[in-house]
């Protein structure tokens, strides 16, 4: 894992587990003690955490909003993805668009449709929609409002009354972490709308870069079985892209080049 995408899920992690030790996130980010200290000391200089004894813990007055920074993070990766997820839309279809950072790249490409039927929970897609001047009908799926993800969020009865009432043509949603035998997992602890709207759509389209791959976040989605295509970059191990093949998953791959 890359600097930058270690230090985004530290931040991610301190928000889900509040003050945490530093041997604590060695363990789960499976690295060295200098390696999170370092990462502890620029993100400390950046005021987004503050240092404890021994440990750590979120800045809440920055470190929620430094959290939407993943959006940055293999952008380049992230538009190719979107812009091969598109191609998966037809005029007509009900879609249902998850609030990830991968997700939303895909929003700007829809300029040339003018009837989908769209439900998300982001607000950030909503606006965008409502921006092209389509004649798309917009659902969003309503809840309690997160301001750091600007979506919106429910328990998890209420969620699944929600999207119960619909029947959806694809869902395309992205990931924290997918493990071949954990399956597609989240730092949100806000997960329950994810788990509705993976049950919701005839087919669920996972939007993930090749970073996502092995690793394990706390809050389960859903398994691999209830994926029916998987959208990646060509840096994906062939490990995984051969166990995702024999469970009878579509793999596409974007070319990518590694600027870094």
């Amino acid at each position: 894992m890359k600097v930058r995408q270690r230090q985004t899920a530290i931040l991610e992690y301190l928000q889900n587990h509040g003050q945490v030790s530093i041997d604590e996130l060695v363990e789960h980010f499976k690295t060295t003690g200098t390696t999170i200290r370092k990462d502890l000391t620029q993100l400390s200089q950046s005021g987004l955490v503050l240092r404890t004894y021994g440990g750590a813990m979120l800045n809440r007055e920055i470190g929620d909003r430094a959290i939407d920074h993943k959006t940055y993070i293999n952008i380049g990766s992230k538009k190719l993805i979107a812009c091969e997820a598109v191609k998966l839309i037809h005029e007509g279809d009900s879609i249902i668009f998850d609030s990830g950072s991968t997700v939303a790249q895909m929003i700007p490409i829809l300029t040339s449709f003018n009837n989908l039927t769209v439900m998300t929970n982001s607000l950030h897609i909503v606006n965008e929609l409502v921006a092209h001047n389509n004649d798309h009908t917009i659902i969003l799926s309503g809840g309690t409002f997160r301001r750091k993800s600007a979506s919106f969020h429910s328990n998890s009865a209420s969620t699944a009354v929600i999207f119960e009432s619909y029947t959806f043509d694809k869902l395309f949603m992205g990931a924290d972490g997918i493990d071949l035998m954990g399956g597609v997992t989240t730092f949100n602890e806000s997960y329950h709308g994810s788990v509705a709207m993976s049950k919701a759509a005839a087919k669920l389209i996972l939007l993930a870069d090749s970073t996502k791959f092995g690793r394990r976040s706390p809050n389960v989605v859903c398994d691999l079985n209830a994926v029916d295509t998987i959208i990646t970059d060509n840096k994906l191990d062939d490990k995984y892209y051969e166990a995702l093949i024999q469970r009878g998953i579509k793999v596409i791959k974007v070319d990518v080049i590694d600027k870094e």
